[in-house]
């Protein structure tokens, strides 16, 4: 059975200013999975993410989605075209009320009737949003403001969603839920690359995994070779 390739990655190298962020990097996203992409602080996870979604424009090379090249389309194409960003750090607005935070994510759907479905579909699959939907966003706690995070990026219904750091200040447990709402959406069928400096909690998510060092791929395969590799045991789980 061949393999549906949702995104490709061809030869991008991104700079900032004179420094090299992503050196020449390829890599592909098959449709239907969860792929994470691992890698230290400054490994260049992030800079994948921004440069998926042209916030970063590649200095050279080619993105492909669903067949077409998108690495010259602006943010707001990419978006149309199907692909979201839950950024890292969260980014909601705090002085905003919830519900108007998720209004936002679906500014590029005109249809009042669709953007109303696909709220009651996010308030279904997390009802602690629709408890505190009239609350500013800032009285939500990290945990929760992270669930907002992701609701957000699910009103644009996306056929690919981009998650940066989803577990980054975090308790265990609500990394846990977060892994299961993950989870979750990726049984419904959407596409995800994770980014994560939790090897753990992405491997344990993932069907497949890179691990970036200084803007290079340097290990790739399934998260269950990878997670019993030598080197990953040695360089992210402690030995």
């Amino acid at each position: 059975m061949l393999k549906k390739m949702l995104l490709e990655l061809k030869e991008v190298r991104v700079h900032y200013g004179k420094v090299e962020a992503l050196k020449g990097l390829s890599f592909e996203i098959e449709e239907g999975q969860v792929t994470s992409l691992v890698g230290a602080n400054g490994a260049g996870k992030s800079t994948v993410l921004r440069t998926i979604c042209c916030l970063n424009k590649p200095t050279s090379g080619e993105i492909w989605f669903r067949g077409k090249r998108i690495d010259t389309l602006s943010t707001q194409q990419i978006v149309s075209s199907g692909i979201s960003l839950v950024p890292e750090g969260r980014r909601v607005f705090p002085l905003m009320t919830v519900i108007d935070n998720l209004r936002l994510g679906a500014t590029l759907t005109k249809n009042k009737k669709e953007i109303t479905r696909i709220l009651e579909q996010v308030f279904e699959s997390f009802p602690i949003l629709k408890e505190r939907m009239k609350q500013r966003a800032s009285s939500l706690s990290g945990g929760e403001q992270q669930i907002l995070a992701i609701g957000r990026a699910l009103m644009s219904k996306p056929r690919l969603l981009l998650m940066d750091e989803p577990s980054l200040g975090l308790s265990p447990l609500m990394c846990r839920n977060i892994s299961r709402i993950i989870t979750r959406i990726n049984q419904n069928g959407t596409t995800i690359i994770l980014a994560e400096q939790n090897v753990r909690l992405a491997f344990g998510i993932a069907n497949k995994g890179y691990v970036l060092e200084i803007g290079k791929i340097v290990l790739e395969g399934s998260t269950k070779d990878l997670i019993n590799s030598e080197y990953v045991k040695k360089a992210y789980l402690g030995g």
